[in-house]
């Protein structure tokens, strides 16, 4: 019988290791990462307000925003919401160490709303000491139909 309890010890012991380091690997963000200013830290935006150009009624177009944690604390990006239901962003969800980048991607459908000029907002919260800005696009939206040809000849 011991010749069997201590490999299977072992084995036990090591299963139960692995499976909480993959726990700890996978956490998001503390629960109270908001309010306990004792882990905050600092980020830098790289580029808050993005010009897309011009788009096509129908297009999807893709933004990234890019932030620098330049605090000496994991960065945690904990809250992010477009301004409206034409956009969908996600973002870096693992802390991000002290000199690490992290990421907000967009996707703005140009099919919702209007034509002509366009300016957008993500609104995004992290655990920072300074306030993030509210990340903003914006760009032309031309129509997709073709206009009428005024050259058109009559017979």
């Amino acid at each position: 019988m011991n010749k069997f309890f201590l490999p299977f010890s072992v084995l036990l012991l090591s299963v139960l290791y692995a499976c909480n380091n993959e726990n700890h690997a996978k956490a998001g963000p503390p629960p109270n990462v908001a309010t306990d200013s004792s882990h905050f830290t600092q980020v830098k935006w790289l580029d808050s307000s993005i010009d897309f150009g011009t788009a096509t009624k129908g297009e999807k177009v893709h933004i990234k925003y890019t932030c620098k944690n330049i605090g000496t604390k994991p960065l945690f990006i904990y809250y992010v919401r477009s301004g409206c239901g034409c956009t969908v962003a996600d973002y870096t969800k693992a802390a991000i160490p002290p000199g690490g980048t992290g990421e907000i991607n967009a996707e703005f459908d140009s099919n919702h709303g209007t034509t002509g000029e366009v300016r957008k907002s993500i609104s995004v919260q992290t655990n920072t000491t300074n306030p993030s800005p509210r990340l903003v696009f914006f760009g032309i939206v031309k129509d997709n139909k073709r206009s009428p040809d005024s050259t058109k000849k009559t017979s």
